[in-house]
């Protein structure tokens, strides 16, 4: 973020700016609060400050209820959406993570020699893997030979 662009989580608005720029009464913002939709930061002699991030959610609470959804409903909607974007976080973090074991894989495999090229000759897996059998089929186990 540079000087000229604020953190969008930075309280600066005051709840009559706010309120014009949603579009939304100072006491509708003050119910929201009360309804635990929304939590605006607090000044030091307790006046509310929004932040952009607030603004941009006391405009989707709006779109919402002029849509005829319910509070309760707009509050299952925010509850809803902040869950998918944690699960998108972790899951970014899981894949993250996932691409770099499978390049320690690739390093350690890249690096191991093959039983050729040892001093001493190690076994190689010498079974195929198993799987449970159905009742009709045979399962033929074999070892290769040296």
């Amino acid at each position: 973020m540079s000087a000229l662009t604020p953190d969008p989580k930075a309280a600066v608005y005051v709840i009559s700016v706010a309120a014009e720029l949603t579009g939304l009464h100072p006491q509708t913002l003050r119910t929201y609060e009360r309804m635990g939709l929304i939590t605006p930061g607090r000044t030091g002699g307790g006046g509310r400050r929004y932040s952009h991030r607030d603004i941009e959610l006391l405009r989707q609470i709006a779109r919402l209820t002029s849509a005829g959804i319910g509070i309760e409903g707009v509050r299952r909607i925010l509850e809803l959406e902040n869950r998918v974007e944690a699960l998108a976080a972790r899951n970014e973090e899981l894949v993250a993570e996932l691409d770099e074991v499978r390049a320690a894989l690739r390093k350690a495999t890249a690096r191991r020699r093959t039983p050729a090229e040892s001093p001493i000759a190690r076994p190689t897996n010498t079974l195929p893997v198993l799987r449970r059998p159905d009742p009709d089929m045979s399962v033929v186990v074999w070892r290769r030979s040296r």
